[in-house]
């Protein structure tokens, strides 16, 4: 036989033990500015630490409100007992065909735990934070140095051609002032030049060119002649305005890495959002049992009403038309046990769809049982706590934390745009001697014998820089815009945090107020059953009020639930969760 999650309260002092909560805590990375720092922090929903009195068990809150009521004493029940003797075997298997004989008994940490390892939602989020990893390591880069080389040959193979007509000037008396017409000669001109350096991307915008060139030229014609010539250069470039500073050429990386603590709370997000759901699913499942256990119970106790009666009748104690008032009881409450046995698979379902857990093979006597014990105890909380809380914890304010911050760092970055385009370029090369042979190619480079440099200044500015300067524009009517969204979301977060307090409470309320009609149902159930026996009561009259028993009945499950998810509902508006399972989010 099952265990059912649900045992249908007909006593007024049956007790149900409350167990604390263990809360879920977050490990947040370091961050890129003072308002990341929070995400460091352990958040934690400490139910008793936020109430501002004693928590109260379900017991407790009964007898304080027997006190304040000056109820009387209520006399102690037992219906199933009182109607034992009219117990039918075969009934009560029939009922438990109906129910299905496999069951798979699960605590919601083993739920929530199994959500974490197949939710496809939560699956496809963790992809997120790598992404925005790459794009981190993407701005990283661009300052990484870089190796160069390059090699050209070239052969030039000239005919005699007339050229231009000179003027010599000499020390030799006899050239000095002659006037000549150069003609060049056939040669066959093989040239081949080599260059290897690196190049080092300066924080500050700047660059540094550290290089070696060679080159090898050989010339045949009437004047053969092999030469070597090679140079040590160096060459430095850094922008004085635009683009200047480490603050205007990291700022890219720092939006990047803010981009990437803004995809690891979008995944805690959805995480936090996916195991609400997996609770209230959950809950959704145990009401659902609770339902179908009561449903089931209705339809034994009026099957037991129909085989009491016909016992009656063959004694001739009632009348034959009790026969068909039973069997009409009996058939309506077919029909709520077959619908609610419906709705445990649909429940069941709707936690395998989040689960990720529906197989493509649908078993029919496959069912999931919750055995987690709902939690019922009063917490009388410090709203005002839990507001403070929820700034500190909830994931979407610390979203926009971040790209406030994202912000900031594209307006300094665009400001910088905004300058005109001022740069100092300096180069310098210590130059060898030509030389015959390539061993020789780097003799008295660095004697500073031989040397080639410059030294420039460049200056470009548009004339009205209307492109740059909406582009700044764009970026302050941005953060003024979220500025304004980041107060709507805190109204939000203090009215979602007070909606789901006003919303414990009632549905505490309710639990308190279901448990006594469940109570008071009883009594006039097994009231009603006596005056039948004495003939003073037909049956239709008995299955009107043994229909009353089990509404209340489930009234007090849903607001059992109810009170489940409005704690879940809780957690949520402060950014955490209710730790069942005792695991932290990485």
């Amino acid at each position: 036989m099952l265990k059912r999650p649900y045992k249908p309260s007909i006593l007024l002092y049956a007790v149900l033990s409350a167990t604390p909560f263990n809360q879920c805590a977050f490990a947040n990375d370091n961050s890129v500015n003072q308002s990341e720092s929070r995400l460091s922090k352990e958040r934690l929903l400490d139910l008793p630490n936020v109430s501002i009195s004693q928590p109260k068990s379900l017991q407790e809150a009964i007898d304080a409100q027997k006190k304040q009521t000056k109820a009387q004493k209520l006399l102690k029940i037992d219906i199933k007992k009182s109607i034992e003797q009219f117990d039918h075997p075969d009934t009560h298997e029939a009922s438990q065909k109906l129910l299905g004989v496999h069951g798979h008994e699960l605590t919601i940490d083993q739920v929530r735990q199994q959500a974490l390892e197949n939710n496809l939602s939560i699956k496809v989020a963790q992809v997120d934070p790598t992404i925005a990893n790459t794009l981190v390591r993407q701005e990283e880069a661009k300052f990484d140095k870089v190796i160069f080389a390059y090699a050209k040959y070239n052969n030039v193979d000239l005919p005699k051609y007339s050229n231009d007509n000179v003027s010599l000037k000499s020390t030799d008396a006899g050239l000095n002032n002659q006037a000549v017409k150069l003609d060049t000669l056939a040669q066959d001109t093989n040239k081949l030049d080599f260059e290897a350096g690196i190049k080092i991307p300066l924080r500050t915008g700047g660059t540094v060119t550290l290089s070696s060139p060679l080159s090898r030229k050989k010339t045949d014609g009437n004047f053969d002649s092999l030469e070597y010539r090679s140079a040590l250069k160096f060459s430095f470039s850094q922008p004085l305005l635009r683009n200047a500073g480490r603050d205007a050429n990291e700022a890219s990386i720092r939006i990047a890495s803010i981009g990437q603590q803004d995809a690891k709370l979008k995944t805690r997000l959805q995480t936090i959002r996916v195991l609400a759901m997996i609770d209230k699913a959950y809950w959704a499942l145990y009401q659902a049992w609770g339902v179908l256990e009561v449903r089931r119970l209705q339809h034994e106790y009026a099957t037991q009403n129909l085989m009491m009666v016909k016992r009656r009748v063959q004694e001739g104690l009632t009348a034959r038309v009790e026969i068909n008032r039973s069997e009409i009881g009996v058939a309506d409450r077919m029909e709520g046990l077959i619908i609610a046995q419906t709705n445990v698979k649909l429940a069941q379902r709707q936690l395998q769809f989040l689960l990720n857990d529906i197989s493509d093979e649908d078993n029919p006597d496959y069912y999931m049982v919750p055995s987690t014990d709902p939690t019922l105890v009063k917490y009388d909380f410090d709203r005002k706590k839990l507001f403070n809380d929820a700034l500190d914890s909830r994931i979407e304010l610390l979203q926009q934390e971040l790209k406030l911050t994202a912000d900031l760092q594209k307006i300094g970055y665009l400001e910088n745009q905004t300058l005109p385009l001022f740069s100092l370029d300096y180069q310098y090369g210590a130059l060898s001697n030509t030389q015959s042979r390539f061993n020789n190619s780097y003799d008295h480079v660095l004697n500073g014998q031989f040397s080639d440099w410059s030294v420039g200044l460049k200056f470009e500015m548009p004339l009205t820089n209307e492109a740059r300067k909406s582009r700044l524009d764009r970026a302050v009517q941005t953060r003024m815009q979220r500025l304004t969204t980041k107060r709507l979301q805190t109204l939000t977060v203090k009215r979602e945090i007070y909606d789901a307090l006003d919303k414990v409470d009632q549905n505490w309320q309710r639990i308190l107020f279901a448990r006594q009609q469940v109570l008071i149902a009883g009594i006039n159930y097994e009231a009603e059953l006596k005056q039948f026996n004495e003939g003073i009561r037909t049956m239709t009259e008995v299955l009107e009020t043994l229909t009353r028993l089990g509404d209340a009945q489930i009234k007090e499950i849903k607001s059992i639930s109810d009170y489940q998810v409005a704690l879940v509902d809780t957690a949520y508006a402060t950014g955490t969760l209710l730790g069942y399972g005792n695991f932290e989010l990485q």
